[in-house]
């Protein structure tokens, strides 16, 4: 994927958080933080270059002008639909030769280990 990014000059990293920003809307940097399950710090500096680069906005949040709010510009429209196709593509280089049994068996296998992962970070916390 990060080949496929390089001539669109966005990286992996800010893939993460545009996909973030679409599913869950507007988010805090601490959210977003949390969400990607990345350090604070790293976030403020992906989020510096794609704020310099227009795809991003950070607003005060209403209730707690110190709390900054992260929304997308239409900017990352024509960028997402070009990060959509890429992870099509991606997806079917990686996906190739599985039948839809396989793929579902695959899905299901990963999403197991995703609830266990979650469930040990849980019980850390």
């Amino acid at each position: 994927m990060n080949r496929k990014l390089a001539p669109t000059g966005i990286t992996l990293r800010q893939v993460q958080v545009l996909a973030t920003l679409s599913l869950f809307g507007e988010r805090s940097q601490v959210d977003l933080s949390e969400d990607l399950r990345v350090e604070p710090s790293t976030v403020v500096r992906v989020l510096d270059r794609m704020e310099r680069d227009g795809w991003v906005e950070r607003h005060p949040a209403p209730d707690d002008r110190r709390k900054k709010l992260i929304r997308t510009t239409d900017k990352v429209k024509p960028t997402w639909n070009k990060i959509i196709n890429l992870g099509e593509e991606v997806r079917d280089l990686a996906t190739a030769g599985f039948s839809e049994e396989e793929l579902e068996t695959l899905k299901s296998l990963l999403g197991r280990i995703q609830e266990n992962l979650d469930a040990v970070e849980q019980d850390d916390a």
